[in-house]
């Protein structure tokens, strides 16, 4: 049995399990963070069709809609259930008054609601119980039941265990296949974060409830565009540097390098795990420029982190670059311009870095 680490606000839903907090509301939201990943998308849509299978008591209809911030990549279109999601970016409208009258809120795989961009005050706004299931350091205090697991290779192996705690047996193929894909594109299709011996039984478990996983594989990793590929190319060749004493790459993309290649989100999915196929490159940091927009002076820099073995990153993820996550995978963020972001980089890698 899978002991699950749970805090709850003690004044307010003790009494209450994660299912019985669900079949006592009617209307839910599901949230994920911005620019959805595949254990977003996976975390998010697994619980979607679980508690759409649950029945209802009581009189009228359960609904239950999965509000993402922005879009999420192409790869990910295919996803069972992915049609249904709403895009608050483009669909504010249609998403504010279900956040308005929800009565329960579930958050997936983000850990501070500042994660989920505007949406995130109008969450607050509404004193609803709150569901946190997530694998991310030091969670902030928001949600009235927390399933914290930093442990966890993925908020999908929290959703998993979750589900069989809550006494399903056997998942549907939909279900399974949501899971695989959070499990497999949040460890690198398993190349970090995932020697635990159980998330290979986890896996055996999805593929018994019919998951297809080289087909999953082939949807997400093997369907590049032709502009996708050829800026993976520039930034290999390009922008890609290699600091050798110090075992490190370093890859820099401008807003007007992405705009060049037309880029689309998730185009960078997987370009910070590259330079790590380099014999003697054991780190790996991977920076985009995301142009300003209206009403915002600075440009976002996002900052994604990678190293192999006993060398961590998430301290320096955190204390230079206002993130986090695991030893091997972190990321963080500034506002700023891309010259000030590899600034710090410069003048902070000799210390997180073991020479």
């Amino acid at each position: 049995m899978y002991n699950s680490v749970i805090f709850r606000n003690f004044a307010r839903y003790l009494w209450c399990n994660m299912k019985e907090l669900i079949e006592k509301a009617k209307h839910i939201v599901i949230f994920t963070h911005v620019a959805p990943d595949g254990d977003a998308m996976g975390s998010s849509l697994a619980l979607w069709h679980w508690i759409k299978g649950l029945p209802v008591t009581g009189e009228g209809l359960r609904d239950v809609t999965v509000i993402v911030p922005n879009s999420f990549p192409a790869f990910l279109n295919w996803m069972p259930g992915a049609e249904q999601i709403l895009i608050y970016e483009k669909q504010a409208a249609q998403c504010d008054p279900l956040i308005a009258k929800a009565e329960l809120f579930i958050c997936t795989d983000f850990n501070d609601p500042k994660r989920i961009g505007p949406m995130g005050e109008k969450m607050l706004a509404n004193p609803c119980p709150k569901i946190l299931i997530d694998h991310h350091l030091n969670p902030m205090d928001f949600a009235d039941e927390v399933h914290s697991h930093p442990e966890a290779s993925s908020s999908c192996e929290i959703v998993y265990k979750e589900l069989r705690n809550e006494g399903v047996n056997e998942l549907t193929t939909e279900i399974a296949t949501c899971i695989y894909t959070g499990l497999m594109t949040d460890t690198g299709n398993f190349s970090y974060n995932s020697s635990a011996p159980e998330i290979y039984e986890i896996i055996a478990n999805l593929i018994r409830a019919g998951v297809h996983k080289d087909e999953i594989y082939n949807a997400v990793f093997n369907q590049y565009s032709t502009d996708r590929m050829r800026l993976t190319g520039y930034a290999l060749y390009r922008k890609m540097r290699i600091f050798p004493e110090y075992h490190l790459a370093l890859i820099t993309l401008s807003a007007d390098e992405l705009d060049q290649y037309h880029y689309q989100p998730g185009d960078c999915e997987g370009l910070v795990n590259m330079p790590l196929q380099i014999a003697d490159v054991h780190y790996s940091v991977f920076m985009r420029e995301e142009r300003a927009k209206p009403g915002t002076p600075k440009s976002r820099i996002r900052i994604s982190f990678r190293s192999q073995g006993d060398r961590p990153v998430n301290i320096w993820a955190n204390e230079v670059f206002h993130g986090g996550g695991h030893a091997n995978a972190s990321g963080g963020e500034l506002f700023g311009s891309l010259n000030y972001a590899v600034k710090l980089f410069e003048e902070s890698y000799k210390k997180y870095i073991k020479k």
